[in-house]
């Protein structure tokens, strides 16, 4: 058989084109997202701290801008964020114990990690807010 013929007979890897996009998939791209943007989020944290440490002036200064609508969004975002990747964090330390693999359970369980990081998210921010 040729080489070319031996190509062909190979089956390809499986791609984007051939899955459709499924939950469990895009909750596993948010959470390695997540983890990224937490990156950043540390940062701002980080930067936040620094500026207590270097004195009222600078401090208020770094306040007034997280206090603007971007920044408030930014810090929204970062909360939710910080929740949505311990949701997936708590996922896999059931599947660490080899718990939760069947269908339903990895279906609910990514259910819950699309509305509980929104929904503690919004308690937290209401709670700091009022």
């Amino acid at each position: 058989m040729s080489q070319n013929k031996l190509k062909a007979a190979r089956p390809l890897s499986p791609h984007l084109q051939i899955y459709s996009p499924m939950l469990t998939m895009t909750m596993s791209i948010m959470n390695r997202l997540t983890g990224i943007g937490l990156y950043f989020g540390i940062m701002i944290f980080t930067w936040w701290l620094m500026a207590a440490a270097s004195g009222p002036a600078y401090f208020n200064w770094v306040n007034s801008l997280l206090d603007t609508f971007l920044g408030k969004f930014v810090l929204l975002l970062a909360t939710w964020g910080f929740f949505h990747h311990m949701f997936g964090g708590i996922r896999h330390f059931i599947w660490d114990f080899a718990k939760g693999f069947n269908l339903a359970t990895v279906e609910t369980m990514a259910r819950i990690g699309v509305v509980g990081p929104v929904i503690i998210t919004g308690v937290l921010w209401y709670m700091l807010c009022n």
